[in-house]
């Protein structure tokens, strides 16, 4: 043999592990004209909550001028902050649904 012999390593295969979607927050943000009845009730159809879960995120807006309803993909949170402001204007109230990136 001569010293141009190569020695072959096997080749190292990598899985890149796919990263996580960044989560989005929805906020609902507090009026003075919005019915609690009412931002209980859309808290309840789009986001599915129990009427008392509902009411405790209702008072944290009003409290706090501003409450995180949800934290999901930036997707599902545009498409429920969207229904739910949107079910606010056809009631003729000035709801809004808000969203942001979660740190």
């Amino acid at each position: 043999m001569t010293g141009d012999d190569v020695a072959l390593k096997p080749k190292t295969v990598t899985n890149p592990k796919p990263e996580r979607p960044r989560l989005y927050k929805v906020l609902l943000i507090n009026d003075d004209f919005t019915p609690r009845e009412f931002v209980t009730m859309v808290l309840k159809a789009v986001f599915r909550m129990s009427e008392e879960t509902g009411y405790r995120v209702m008072m944290t807006a009003h409290k706090f001028g501003s409450a995180v309803v949800v934290v999901c993909t930036r997707d599902i949170a545009e498409t429920k902050a969207k229904e739910a402001t949107d079910l606010g204007k056809e009631a003729g109230f000035p709801l809004m649904f808000t969203t942001e990136p979660e740190e």
